[in-house]
């Protein structure tokens, strides 16, 4: 034993002190590498592999190579109504998401009393369960004794039936949406503090008013964090799966009309059995999101500035 640990000892005496530390952090990250493999990785590989094959996981898987994806691309009709909803629900969205925060982190960063209040105030609901805002936007959506219908009553407007109408189903879905924006908020308070003051009094000293300072020193040095979120936001918004499935039950209606893709990925894999399928639309709405990420970052060049620059 003693010889063992002198052994040991002028082994770690032998490494230098860079690879001593390098080899204990990638000994703490090995909790990690193992979960991502096991838990993320291996399923996601395990899922482009079943999109190749029919099968239900009870009866022998059937090769059909490529028929899935055909299939989504020009049979499946109501693949295309969730693509075409969640399009939706995303384009709308996350550029209305990115103003509100951004308006609200602005206001915040005027040296308002109670700061921290309001900070908290707004950051509540995005840390807030989705299945109970969900529960509680159902409970204000209803048409006959919901809290909107009967403030808009009080002042002579007839209500919509939100939730229960194909036209006012989806805009229900985003306007809950935005009043869950404090996360981004909060990172633009942060970006909003990380420019210089300098270039404020500079530009007040040359004349520029309040509108003109925003819009040529707080916009272009914000485009960073713009970026962040946009990008965030657009991954978030594709995946879009807990409000719709609370408010409609798993139905995606009225009429489809508020049907997402990964509510459809989720009734087609779970509900159908058909994991195959599922898969297929799975990596469908991966190959989709990617592209919008890559357009966005790659758009990046041409609006968005450093500070360095």
């Amino acid at each position: 034993m003693t010889v063992f640990v002198r052994r040991m000892t002028g082994r770690q005496q032998a490494l230098s002190p860079w690879l001593r530390e390098a080899l204990f952090g990638y000994l703490c990250l090995i909790p990690w590498i193992v979960g991502f493999l096991v838990f993320t990785a291996g399923p996601m590989v395990a899922s482009l592999g079943f999109s190749f094959f029919r099968t239900d996981f009870l009866n022998t898987a059937e090769f059909i190579g490529l028929k899935y994806y055909a299939d989504i691309l020009f049979t499946d009709k109501l693949a295309t109504k969730a693509l075409v909803n969640t399009a939706y629900y995303t384009f709308v969205m996350v550029p209305a998401s990115t103003a509100l925060a951004l308006g609200i982190a602005v206001l915040l960063n005027q040296g308002i009393k109670l700061q921290a209040l309001w900070r908290t105030i707004y950051y509540l609901p995005s840390v807030v369960s989705g299945v109970a805002v969900s529960l509680l936007w159902w409970w204000l959506y209803q048409p006959e004794m919901g809290l909107i219908n009967s403030l808009l009553s009080q002042i002579g407007i007839q209500g919509p039936r939100w939730l229960y109408s194909e036209q006012w189903a989806m805009p229900s879905l985003i306007i809950m949406a935005l009043w869950g924006s404090g996360g981004a908020m909060l990172i633009f308070l942060a970006g909003l503090r990380g420019i210089p003051t300098a270039l404020y009094e500079a530009a007040k000293m040359d004349g520029a008013g309040p509108f003109r300072s925003f819009w040529n020193i707080t916009i272009p040095m914000l485009t960073p964090t713009i970026l962040f979120n946009v990008v965030m936001n657009i991954i978030g918004s594709f995946q879009v799966f807990t409000q719709v499935f609370v408010l409609t039950n798993g139905l995606g209606g009225p009429n489809n009309a508020t049907m997402t893709m990964v509510l459809y990925i989720y009734r087609k894999a779970f509900n159908q059995m058909y994991f195959g399928y599922g898969s297929a639309l799975a990596w469908a709405l991966f190959a989709v999101v990617l592209v919008f990420s890559v357009i966005a970052l790659r758009s990046s060049n041409y609006w968005v500035f450093y500070s360095g620059e």
